[in-house]
């Protein structure tokens, strides 16, 4: 199958599956559903790539079960949030600033977000068409991915274990990962993409790979990711994140600087 033929069909059943979860979101009133839908989307589109395009086979099953594992790790775990949970506070904030346009607006969220799933697996799709054996590039990008997936488990677990602590309650969580970044789930997130731009290598047009962990560092620090969730924690922690902000790095693991207090 043509590569457009692929993005196509991925795209139409992505727009059909985000259709049905903002159905769900309306009659359980709880957005974040459409995160979970996103991660298990880019997993089971990355699939459907592999599937269809024409590389490398062994390559192509690998991608596949690359992709599906960190899916359903992220997928999992989010659902987890959205049971155990109230909504997440950044879909609160569209309810009350949207009004009576909420469930419109939120349709065409929704199906911005199939259109990110498709987006975000175009590196796999890339991969896939790569007709070289597998090599030590294959190899690096697989060691990367297990990186990448280790350290954003253990941190999610970190922050996991000190919120379970009601001791912890309006406190910052700087034990761990925690501890050299104030994002290291987001940060290991973003090392995640590069795998597939080591497994692209060799494909004919290798570049679109690079869309992977170019789009998510976009997202992590203009749209989605770091300036939501430093403004609630700003909210929720006062001074204490405000110092945590000062001594500790943003995004990339560093060692800590001197507490001013």
């Amino acid at each position: 199958m043509s590569w457009w033929a692929l993005l196509l069909t991925g795209w139409a059943a992505a727009a059909a599956v985000m259709t049905a979860m903002w159905l769900l979101q309306r009659r359980t009133g709880d957005a974040g559903i459409v995160d979970v839908a996103w991660a298990a989307g880019v997993g089971v589109l990355s699939a459907w790539f592999a599937y269809g395009a024409d590389g490398e086979p062994q390559r192509r099953l690998l991608i596949a079960v690359l992709a599906l594992l960190w899916a359903g790790r992220l997928a999992g775990y989010l659902l987890v949030r959205v049971f155990r949970l109230p909504e997440d506070g950044r879909y609160s904030q569209m309810r009350e600033e949207w009004g009576e346009r909420t469930q419109r607006n939120l349709f065409w969220f929704f199906q911005v977000q199939a259109s990110w799933s498709v987006l975000f697996a175009v590196p796999m799709l890339t991969a896939a068409y790569n007709p070289s054996p597998l090599s030590a590039w294959d190899a690096a990008g697989v060691a990367v991915w297990g990186v990448a997936l280790a350290g954003e488990a253990i941190a999610d677990r970190q922050l996991h274990r000190f919120r379970q602590n009601p001791a912890n309650k309006g406190k910052v969580c700087a034990d761990g990962l925690w501890r050299y970044s104030r994002h290291p789930n987001y940060f290991f997130e973003w090392v995640h993409w590069w795998a597939y731009v080591l497994l692209a290598h060799g494909a004919p047009h290798d570049w679109p790979a690079l869309i992977g962990p170019a789009a998510m560092l976009v997202f992590l620090f203009k749209i989605t990711g770091i300036p939501p969730t430093e403004k609630r924690a700003l909210q929720s922690r006062g001074e204490a994140y405000r110092e945590y902000q000062r001594t500790t790095s943003v995004f990339f693991p560093w060692p800590p600087k001197e507490s001013s207090t």
